[in-house]
C-alpha cells in the first residue's frame, strides 16, 4: 500500500465514523422508534380484528412490502414537492425507513400476540379486567419478549439500510464516503473503510442483543 493510500484511509475513517456517530446512529434510533410505536399500532388492529381499520393496516402493510425502499424515499423526498408537500432529507428518511420497516415488524409482533394463549385472555375477563389492561399487562408483555430477537435484527437491518438515505442528499456515513471518494477516487479503499465502519456498528448491536436475550432469558427462567 503506498503512502498516498494509506493516508488517505487514515484521514478518512474519523470523518466517516463522525458522521456515522452524528447521523446514522441518530438516524437508526429515530426510525425504529418510530417503525416500533407504529407496528405496535398496526399489530394490535390486527390482533382486535377491528374490521375497516384492519383492512386499511392490510393494504398499508401490502403496499410498503411491495414497494422498493429507494422507491418510496424517491417519492416523499423528490416527489411530494411536485404536490407542495415539501419535507427536509433528514425527516424524510426517518419517515421512510421507519414506516418501511414498521410494515415487516408489525407482522413479527402479530405473530408473537396470536401465540400468546387466548385463555390468558379470558382468565383476565374473569378477575374483572378490560381488554385493554389485559392486553397491556398480560399479553403484550410475553408478545415482546417473544419478539425481541426478530426486532433486534430489524434494528440492524435498519441501520445498514440508512446508507440509502444517501440518495436523498442526508450526509450520514456513506454519504461522506461518496464525497471523500469524489475528491480522492479510491472507491474500493474508502467503501472497504465505511462497511468496516457499519460492521463494527452492527457488532456492538449484535452484542447488546445477545446482552437483552440473556437478560430476558433469565427474567423467563424466574418468572417460570
Amino acid at each position: 500500500m503506498d503512502e498516498r493510500l494509506w493516508q488517505i484511509i487514515v484521514d478518512s475513517f474519523p470523518q466517516m465514523l463522525g458522521y456515522g456517530i452524528k447521523v446514522t446512529i441518530p438516524l437508526t434510533i429515530l426510525s425504529f422508534a418510530l417503525a416500533l410505536t407504529v407496528a405496535l399500532g398496526v399489530a394490535l388492529v390486527q390482533y382486535a380484528r377491528v374490521k375497516v381499520l384492519r383492512q386499511i393496516c392490510r393494504f398499508y402493510i401490502w403496499i410498503t412490502r411491495g414497494t422498493p425502499l429507494l422507491v418510496q424515499l424517491y417519492i416523499v423526498f423528490y416527489g411530494l414537492p411536485k404536490v407542495g408537500i415539501m419535507i427536509d432529507a433528514f425527516p424524510a428518511a426517518v419517515l421512510v425507513l421507519g414506516l418501511n420497516e414498521a410494515a415487516y415488524m408489525a407482522e413479527t409482533i402479530r405473530g408473537t400476540l396470536e401465540s400468546v394463549s387466548p385463555g390468558q385472555l379470558e382468565a383476565g375477563y374473569c378477575v374483572g379486567m378490560s381488554w385493554t389492561k389485559i392486553i397491556w399487562h398480560v399479553v403484550l408483555p410475553q408478545a415482546m419478549r417473544t419478539a425481541f430477537p426478530a426486532l433486534s435484527n430489524s434494528m440492524i437491518s435498519m441501520l445498514k439500510e440508512t446508507s440509502m438515505a444517501a440518495t436523498i442528499t442526508v450526509m450520514e456515513l456513506f454519504r461522506q464516503a461518496q464525497v471523500i471518494n469524489g475528491r480522492v477516487y479510491e472507491p474500493l479503499a474508502l467503501y472497504i473503510e465505511a462497511a468496516v465502519i457499519y460492521l463494527i456498528f452492527c457488532t456492538i448491536l449484535t452484542w447488546l442483543q445477545h446482552r437483552g436475550e440473556k437478560r430476558l432469558g433469565s427474567y423467563g427462567g424466574a418468572r417460570a
